[in-house]
């Protein structure tokens, strides 16, 4: 029995699980979104941000705790057919990434499910990415919203008390329905 056991087997051996770890984070980093399954994604998911929230803080000591679960893998870009270094894997996590996050809180990743399938085995597909730039910014203050809409149901409410004897209008609609039902029914 598995009590009490967290994280996921995948199938693998300890080592083989831990390598994919490893490799799906560097290539989350490198190429800021990835495709891959669902389990997975959820087990990458943890390690890539526990790495960047490492970066966040920007010190000797923790880009040597992020070498050590990660490794340092060049980053490398063909431009006419030959392989031309970018940089590496620790320097882009550390230099942009970390930078990036700097005010967020935490959750620097986003899994968004695919309706494709993969072809060899029909298995279902995720992306994994990292949050944008754009995700941010703050969004407008639930105040201001609120403040909104109670100018416009004032708004709404002033218009009926403009209209007085609105009430009594249909009031003596309703007076004249009922005299006319009853005149019927002598």
């Amino acid at each position: 029995m598995r009590h009490r056991v967290a994280g996921r087997r995948l199938s693998r051996t300890s080592e083989h699980r831990l390598a994919l770890r490893r490799n799906l984070t560097a290539a989350l980093i490198e190429h800021e979104t990835i495709s891959t399954t669902p389990e997975k994604a959820k087990d990458v998911r943890s390690f890539a941000e526990k790495l960047i929230t490492l970066a966040k803080k920007g010190t000797l000591a923790a880009r040597r705790r992020a070498i050590a679960m990660l490794g340092d893998r060049d980053i490398v870009d063909y431009e006419d057919g030959r392989a031309v270094r970018k940089g590496t894997i620790i320097g882009k996590l550390f230099s942009e990434l970390g930078p990036r996050y700097l005010d967020r809180p935490g959750g620097y990743t986003r899994v968004v499910r695919l309706s494709l399938r993969r072809l060899g085995d029909n298995g279902r597909l995720v992306l994994l990415q990292l949050v944008g730039e754009q995700e941010v910014q703050p969004k407008e203050p639930k105040a201001t919203r609120k403040r909104k809409r109670t100018k416009s149901a004032e708004k709404g409410s002033t218009a009926e008390e403009d209209t007085p004897g609105r009430e009594n209008g249909t009031e003596q609609a309703s007076r004249t329905e009922l005299e006319a039902d009853t005149g019927e029914q002598k």
